[in-house]
This record gives structure tokens, sequence and C-alpha cells, in this order.
């Protein structure tokens, strides 16, 4: 069975997360964030490292 790979370009991704287009750019310069890959000048952001990026970073609240 194939599993099929999704990758966001980075505006999908600002819009998915919240973070602004400055901050996930900031974040790539600085070496921290999302994980990302760069097809000549495009920069692709794979849909599951985006969601581990956000459950990594879950606060958990008393219910």
């Amino acid at each position: 069975m194939e599993t099929k790979v999704r990758y966001l370009t980075e505006k999908e991704t600002s819009r998915l997360t919240g973070m602004a287009l400055s901050t996930l750019r900031n974040n790539r310069h600085l070496g921290r964030g999302i994980p990302y890959c760069k097809v000549g000048r495009s920069v692709r952001y794979c849909w599951q490292d985006i969601i581990d990026y956000m459950e990594q970073r879950k606060i958990q609240t008393e219910n």
C-alpha cells in the first residue's frame, strides 16, 4: 500500500498554524521551528511534520 505524503506551501502552513509568514521565515533562518523542504526556491512543509510540531507544544489543562 502506498502512503501519500502531502506537502504544503508556507502560506498554507501559515493559515493552518496561525503563525505569520514572517515568523515561519524567521524560524527557518534561525534553524528552528517546523521542519521544511526546499525544492529550488520553493519551501514546503510536510503535513505530518506540522501536526507533530503542534502536538509537541500542546498544553494540557485541568478539567
